[in-house]
């Protein structure tokens, strides 16, 4: 069984909060809401991947961002526990799901499976890749956004030293693939100038967690990173956006 609900338009330039599982319940929420209103202010796409036990909550009280689930399975309704079916993702108020992140690795066949059950219910898939040789494999599955993370980039993070160099190499690799694939480069970043600095550089998408959730004021922080993705785009593509799904 299928659940049909709308999808909110998912557009460049995009800005992602990553909240792991550094807050939850209230705080994760005021964070969301600034996240929300910026987005709405500067017309920047924001994703939230909340856990799934605050993906209602946030859906619920905020209007522009979507809220994304930390993962999922690909299972069906019926017999199986501790499982978290995509259907009740939906109706939860996900608008999509992030799969194969470092901290929660799958093999290629589960992020395929996932992957056809996302687009069953209509979830937007967002799903990482540590080289360039699984991005390409995970291109030729069509997934909406591919968060581009190599382990020295992560590694990086604390100094704020993203490989500025390598975006448009990224980009025009997976573009030569599947052109409609929105690419999410992320990690070493430290504050709004390095965001700024990746959008400038090629970057349709960009986002951050240590950067957000280890500030003593996450929702300001979060309010200028996703104020510097406007800044950048607007500069880049003369405030274009281009829409997706």
């Amino acid at each position: 069984m299928s659940v049909c609900k709308k999808k909110k338009e998912l557009y460049a330039p995009i800005f992602e909060v990553g909240p792991k599982l550094y807050v939850y319940g209230k705080r994760a929420l005021e964070i969301a809401q600034a996240a929300d209103r910026a987005g709405e202010r500067y017309q920047v796409s924001v994703i939230f991947t909340a856990q799934y036990t605050d993906i209602r909550m946030i859906a619920d009280k905020t209007n522009h961002l979507m809220v994304f689930a930390q993962h999922m399975d690909y299972l069906y309704p019926g017999r199986g526990v501790g499982a978290v079916l995509p259907e009740a993702l939906k109706e939860a108020g996900a608008e999509g799901v992030l799969l194969n992140h470092s901290e929660c690795p799958m093999d290629m066949d589960s992020i395929r499976k996932c992957m056809l059950r996302a687009k069953e219910v209509g979830l937007y898939t967002m799903v990482c890749a540590e080289n360039m040789d699984m991005a390409a494999c995970i291109a030729r599955m069509e997934p909406d956004i591919i968060l581009y993370e190599a382990p020295d980039m992560i590694e990086a993070e604390e100094e704020g030293q993203h490989p500025i160099g390598e975006i448009a190499s990224v980009n025009e690799r997976i573009a030569g693939i599947d052109p409609r694939i929105i690419v999410l480069h992320g990690a070493g970043i430290h504050d709004e100038r390095d965001i700024y600095k990746i959008v400038k550089a090629g970057a349709d998408a960009t986002g951050s967690t240590s950067g957000i959730m280890k500030s003593e004021k996450p929702c300001e922080v979060t309010e200028k990173m996703i104020r510097a993705v406007s800044d950048a785009w607007k500069e880049r593509n003369a405030g274009k956006h281009s829409a997706v799904g």
